[in-house]
């Protein structure tokens, strides 16, 4: 499925987060958001799922805007994976999971075969069916991150948000879970720190500065050294890693010009 922004803005607290954000994303594509703190990249990612609304312009899913598709259509259309995993409430990790499967049932219903199905087919995914029957706070941050994915995997949406996936992972799990969602072979966007996973593992890269798109494609084009200098104030240095011959990225501060020594003088 496609999302498109159509002269998209969004103000909070008066002031606009976003600005004239024109961007199509493809479907069957991962695509990463990426920018620096308070560039807005949660921001576009709430509007996807109604979470916020535009300001002014639209977001559209397929043609239709999300404004007027109905909350239990989206929430089955759209899975969602916020930043902050809730540790607050005594459920276990199952239970956490059932939640994706809510948009899918009857209010007050029992839980079906199909939801149970659905269930353990995500924390297999994600490698948590061992402490399936453990309590949610008693996770690891990393294993609580997992968890929140194999909720939005149970919610069996045709697209995927991910707000900093993976975020509070170390690095193995980190590829693992980029490994995972890019290989669902549905449309996921996902705001992303980290340039290096975003050139590794994303079909196209969306760059927002000050609440507007700079730029928007492969990111072999996008993440080149002036936009990369400019917004982040790196420099990405390419390398050949694997047998494969894959060029990857990794990123240096810019270098600072060495000081001027005066003359001695004779």
């Amino acid at each position: 499925m496609s999302i498109e922004f159509h002269g998209l803005r969004v103000d909070l607290g008066g002031r606009p987060v976003l600005t004239g954000v024109d961007l199509r994303i493809r479907p069957g594509r991962v695509t990463a958001l990426i920018g620096p703190n308070g560039s807005g990249k949660s921001t576009l990612l709430r509007t996807v799922f109604g979470a916020r609304r535009p300001t002014r312009g639209r977001v559209t899913i397929d043609g239709a805007d999300v404004v007027r598709i109905p909350p239990r259509q989206l929430a089955r259309t759209v899975a969602v994976m916020l930043q902050d995993a809730p540790s607050e409430f005594d459920l276990t990790v199952r239970e956490t999971v059932m939640v994706g499967r809510a948009p899918h049932q009857a209010a007050f219903a029992p839980d079906r075969a199909v939801d149970r199905l659905a269930v353990d087919r995500a924390l297999r995914t994600v490698g948590l069916q061992e402490h399936a029957e453990r309590l949610l706070r008693q996770l690891s941050g990393g294993q609580r991150q997992r968890a929140m994915l194999a909720r939005a995997l149970a919610q069996d949406g045709r697209i995927l948000v991910l707000d900093e996936p993976t975020n509070h992972l170390d690095i193995t799990h980190q590829l693992e879970i980029m490994r995972l969602v890019g290989g669902l072979g549905i449309t996921v966007v996902a705001a992303l720190h980290d340039l290096a996973l975003a050139a590794d593992f994303c079909d196209d890269v969306a760059v927002l500065h000050e609440g507007r798109l700079r730029a928007f494609g492969p990111p072999s084009e996008i993440l080149c050294a002036p936009l990369v200098r400019e917004v982040f104030g790196v420099d990405p240095r390419p390398s050949t890693e694997d047998a494969s011959g894959h060029r990857f990225l990794r990123f240096r501060p810019v270098a600072e010009p060495a000081p001027t020594r005066a003359p001695a003088h004779e």
